[in-house]
């Protein structure tokens, strides 16, 4: 089967980084579709970044993970959470990242802050980590010091046996605060330069129709995992493991035509199209035998002559989706509708801006543990006309041997594919622990994201 793939005669002369598969491109593919597309869905950004092993050391250390504790996440921006789970004044939400934890609130009407989850007397939480309610106040649960939701200091029982405590010198340590798509940033340094120098292209890329603004959270599930966080978020960096993990995508997803971006230091993607057989897949298919095995077909669907399953498929999303939603999907091209457009936002954090494919991710240390990872799986949905953006769910819970599936409102199909791309990570994990060969080996194009996100994570460590 590697065979089907080699790079043909003359190849050996290319540069590193410059084999693709051979075959038609995602660009080629899209353009086929014949329908205007966002100009930055076809465009291409990708430079060579070297092919030295990546040390399993990186993920396995406990003096690596002390240096991401002390030099990255209190340093760099994150997504903690959406403006839909905080939406009204006194909302709270805490955001923990390894030991690291975080209190935000709706402080004001359009104003959200973020504070050091620790009393100023003694250290106790505020609230306990992963929580979330109404508080009109901050009161430690211990002794009862209470903080306003301006950080300002209210109450200190007892307050004539310190008087070495000042109003001004116990204000709350604040977080920096930045809002972006819908979704709330922080940064523990203050020191820190804008969010909008940190995501880059984002702003510009996700903007008309692709403005996660104008969506909210549907569904939101929790799974803990059995690797480093930086191994669990690159299981989905790529598209190269379908031909192992997802056998039975092979008909429909064009797995090693994808493509693959690098927007700089903190922003990648990759496309890959679905609807098109994975050149893995070399047995001919109809159309029609394609559009049998598209999730997104209607049962008994037909494709008529001279139309692509996907043109049929993505038809169907447009009408029953947009009936569900109030909306007129009309404008978004099958593309938008199918495709797996993935960007990813270093540290940790993954958007997917098409219609038909609206997750968003983020991995991020449990704990201490090097080896224990919380992975994030929130899906969104457009706002429709005049509709009031609702407060987020209450995320579901799943330990490591638990489905995906078995979340209320996930679908078993969905729930399938998620256990497949999570069920190898305790297995590899295991398996860096034990190897001879101290590092992983990345392909040159197909696993480039990888290779930057280690790149940018050196930025931070040698600072």
């Amino acid at each position: 089967m590697a065979d089907d793939l080699a790079n043909a005669p003359g190849d050996a002369a290319l540069r590193p980084g410059d084999a693709r598969c051979p075959g038609p491109s995602t660009r080629d593919l899209i353009l086929a579709d014949g329908q205007p597309t966002p100009p930055t869905l076809t465009a291409s950004s990708y430079a060579f970044l070297g092919d030295a092993d990546i040390a399993y050391d990186r993920y396995t250390s406990r003096a690596f993970f002390d240096e991401e504790v002390a030099k990255l996440w209190p340093r760099v921006w994150q997504w903690a959470c959406r403006e839909e789970h905080l939406l009204n004044v006194g909302d709270y939400l805490t955001y923990d990242v390894g030991p690291h934890s975080v209190i935000l609130v709706r402080s004001g009407p359009d104003q959200i802050k973020g504070y050091i989850n620790a009393c100023l007397h003694r250290g106790t939480q505020f609230r306990p980590s992963d929580s979330r309610g109404v508080a009109p106040v901050l009161r430690c649960p211990f002794h009862g010091w209470t903080w306003n939701l301006d950080g300002g200091l209210k109450d200190v029982p007892c307050r004539w046996d310190f008087p070495h405590v000042t109003d001004e010198a116990y204000r709350l340590p604040e977080v920096k605060v930045e809002r972006w798509g819908g979704f709330v940033f922080i940064n523990m340094d203050p020191n820190a330069g804008p969010l909008a120098e940190h995501l880059g292209v984002l702003p510009d890329h996700l903007k008309d129709g692709w403005d996660l603004a104008n969506r909210y959270t549907v569904l939101h599930i929790e799974k803990e995992l059995e690797t480093n966080w930086k191994a669990a978020q690159e299981a989905f960096l790529e598209a190269y493991h379908v031909f192992a993990t997802h056998t039975q995508a092979l008909p429909t997803a064009a797995d090693a035509n994808a493509q693959y971006d690098i927007f700089g230091d903190t922003v990648s993607r990759f496309v890959h199209t679905i609807g098109h057989p994975s050149p893995h897949f070399t047995r001919p298919l109809t159309q029609q035998e394609i559009l049998d095995k598209m999730r997104s077909a209607p049962e008994g669907a037909t494709v008529p002559e001279g139309r692509l399953a996907r043109s049929v498929a993505s038809e169907h999303l447009r009408k029953s989706l947009g009936a569900a939603w109030g909306l007129d999907l009309s404008g978004y091209s099958d593309s938008e509708m199918l495709d797996s457009i993935e960007y990813h936002l270093f540290p940790n954090m993954f958007l997917f801006p098409g219609v038909g494919l609206p997750m968003i991710y983020r991995f991020r240390p449990l704990g201490s543990d090097p080896g224990r990872t919380l992975f994030d799986l929130l899906f969104l949905r457009p706002l429709s006309p005049g509709e009031a953006r609702p407060e987020a769910p209450a995320p579901h819970r799943l330990t490591p041997g638990e489905s995906y599936a078995s979340a209320p409102g996930m679908s078993a199909g969905l729930g399938f594919v998620y256990d497949q791309d999570t069920d190898n990570l305790a297995m590899q994990y295991k398996g860096m622990q034990a190897s001879r060969k101290r590092g992983q080996t990345l392909g040159n194009y197909q696993e480039a994201r990888t290779r930057r996100v280690h790149m940018t994570l050196d930025t931070y460590l040698r600072d």
